[in-house]
Protein backbone atom coordinates (compact mmCIF):
# COMPACT_ATOMS: atom_id res chain seq x y z
CA UNK A 1 0.00 0.00 0.00
CA UNK A 2 1.26 3.37 -0.94
CA UNK A 3 -0.24 6.43 0.85
CA UNK A 4 0.42 10.00 -0.17
CA UNK A 5 -0.38 12.62 2.14
CA UNK A 6 -1.20 16.64 2.08
CA UNK A 7 -1.90 17.51 5.91
CA UNK A 8 -2.75 21.60 7.23
CA UNK A 9 -4.48 22.49 4.25
CA UNK A 10 -5.26 25.90 5.27
CA UNK A 11 -8.40 27.15 4.16
CA UNK A 12 -10.26 30.84 5.62
CA UNK A 13 -14.22 30.64 4.76
CA UNK A 14 -17.21 31.98 6.16
CA UNK A 15 -18.81 28.22 6.18
CA UNK A 16 -20.82 27.12 9.53
CA UNK A 17 -23.93 25.91 11.38
CA UNK A 18 -24.69 29.48 12.61
CA UNK A 19 -25.27 32.48 11.21
CA UNK A 20 -22.36 34.48 12.61
CA UNK A 21 -20.69 31.68 11.34
CA UNK A 22 -21.39 33.29 7.60
CA UNK A 23 -20.18 36.40 8.99
CA UNK A 24 -17.15 35.85 10.51
CA UNK A 25 -13.97 34.21 8.90
CA UNK A 26 -13.04 30.84 9.85
CA UNK A 27 -10.14 29.12 9.82
CA UNK A 28 -9.87 25.32 8.80
CA UNK A 29 -7.25 22.96 8.29
CA UNK A 30 -7.59 20.10 6.49
CA UNK A 31 -5.80 16.87 6.17
CA UNK A 32 -5.79 13.94 3.38
CA UNK A 33 -4.35 10.32 3.21
CA UNK A 34 -5.01 8.84 0.05
CA UNK A 35 -4.11 4.72 0.42
CA UNK A 36 -3.52 3.26 -3.26
CA UNK A 37 -2.45 -0.77 -3.78
CA UNK A 38 1.39 -0.77 -4.55
CA UNK A 39 2.53 -4.28 -4.61
CA UNK A 40 5.07 -3.69 -6.79
CA UNK A 41 7.98 -1.01 -5.65
CA UNK A 42 9.49 -0.89 -9.04
CA UNK A 43 6.52 0.66 -10.48
CA UNK A 44 4.98 2.87 -7.41
CA UNK A 45 1.30 4.28 -8.71
CA UNK A 46 1.37 8.18 -8.80
CA UNK A 47 -0.88 10.10 -6.87
CA UNK A 48 -0.62 13.83 -7.15
CA UNK A 49 -0.82 16.31 -4.63
CA UNK A 50 -1.38 19.04 -6.28
CA UNK A 51 -4.86 17.32 -7.36
CA UNK A 52 -5.68 16.61 -3.95
CA UNK A 53 -5.29 20.42 -2.62
CA UNK A 54 -7.47 21.46 -5.61
CA UNK A 55 -10.01 18.91 -4.67
CA UNK A 56 -10.06 20.34 -1.17
CA UNK A 57 -10.40 23.67 -2.54
CA UNK A 58 -13.41 23.12 -4.60
CA UNK A 59 -14.87 21.62 -1.90
CA UNK A 60 -14.64 24.46 -0.05
CA UNK A 61 -15.85 26.88 -2.40
CA UNK A 62 -19.58 25.49 -2.56
CA UNK A 63 -21.97 27.43 0.04
CA UNK A 64 -22.10 24.40 2.76
CA UNK A 65 -22.52 24.14 6.08
CA UNK A 66 -21.54 21.36 8.01
CA UNK A 67 -18.01 19.92 8.18
CA UNK A 68 -19.51 16.50 6.86
CA UNK A 69 -21.41 17.97 3.76
CA UNK A 70 -17.02 18.91 2.94
CA UNK A 71 -15.65 15.79 3.86
CA UNK A 72 -18.41 14.16 1.84
CA UNK A 73 -17.58 16.16 -1.12
CA UNK A 74 -14.24 16.11 -0.96
CA UNK A 75 -14.18 12.15 -0.39
CA UNK A 76 -16.69 12.08 -3.71
CA UNK A 77 -14.07 14.48 -5.52
CA UNK A 78 -10.84 12.41 -4.78
CA UNK A 79 -12.68 9.04 -5.64
CA UNK A 80 -13.37 10.45 -8.96
CA UNK A 81 -9.66 11.65 -9.42
CA UNK A 82 -8.11 8.52 -7.94
CA UNK A 83 -10.42 5.22 -9.02
CA UNK A 84 -8.14 2.62 -7.89
CA UNK A 85 -7.01 4.64 -4.19
CA UNK A 86 -8.54 1.58 -1.85
CA UNK A 87 -9.25 4.05 0.99
CA UNK A 88 -9.24 8.06 1.44
CA UNK A 89 -8.94 9.68 5.00
CA UNK A 90 -10.12 13.17 5.85
CA UNK A 91 -9.81 15.22 9.01
CA UNK A 92 -11.32 18.85 9.03
CA UNK A 93 -10.71 20.75 11.71
CA UNK A 94 -12.35 24.14 12.15
CA UNK A 95 -10.07 26.32 14.73
CA UNK A 96 -11.73 28.02 17.51
CA UNK A 97 -15.25 27.35 16.36
CA UNK A 98 -17.56 29.95 17.87
CA UNK A 99 -18.99 28.98 21.00
CA UNK A 100 -18.78 29.67 24.51
CA UNK A 101 -15.38 28.55 26.59
CA UNK A 102 -11.62 28.22 25.19
CA UNK A 103 -12.14 25.57 22.10
CA UNK A 104 -9.21 25.01 20.33
CA UNK A 105 -10.72 22.97 17.83
CA UNK A 106 -13.99 20.99 16.23
CA UNK A 107 -12.57 18.05 14.17
CA UNK A 108 -14.79 15.59 11.75
CA UNK A 109 -12.75 12.43 10.32
CA UNK A 110 -13.71 9.81 8.04
CA UNK A 111 -12.22 7.32 6.91
CA UNK A 112 -13.47 5.18 3.56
Amino acid sequence: MLTVSLHDIRIYATRGLYAEEHQLENEFLVDVDVHVPADDTEQLPFIDYVIINQVVSTAFQQKLDLLEQFIHEIHTGLKKEFPNAAKVNIAIRKLHPPMPGEVGNAIVRFEG
